[in-house]
């Protein structure tokens, strides 16, 4: 279709979160996907409550949101990490004597 522009399906799994047994994304996330401000979607919908469904958007818990936090800065930190060199193992081998 002309004028719209298609999103990798990857970009849009990695999004995907499994929180309280279902798979959502978070806003900052979903508003990128759409080229706007996550204020500006989160705006909308409260605007728009009627037109979702009850369940559509909730508020993460603060232990959820610091859960979702050191995971996050978990990946960074491995993704930042230097790699270790992969080490050779040095074999000795023995003969026994009979």
């Amino acid at each position: 279709m002309p004028g719209q522009i298609l999103v990798p399906m990857e970009r849009i799994e990695r999004a995907i979160l499994m929180l309280r047994g279902h798979k959502v994304m978070l806003d900052a996330d979903l508003a990128a996907l759409y080229g706007v401000e996550t204020k500006a979607l989160v705006r909308a919908v409260k605007r728009n409550e009627d037109r979702f469904p009850h369940d559509f958007m909730f508020q993460l818990s603060r232990e959820e949101s610091d859960v979702q936090f050191r995971a996050v800065f978990e990946a960074i930190r491995q993704l930042m990490a230097p790699r270790e060199p992969k080490r050779r193992r040095i074999g000795f081998g023995s003969e026994e004597q009979p």
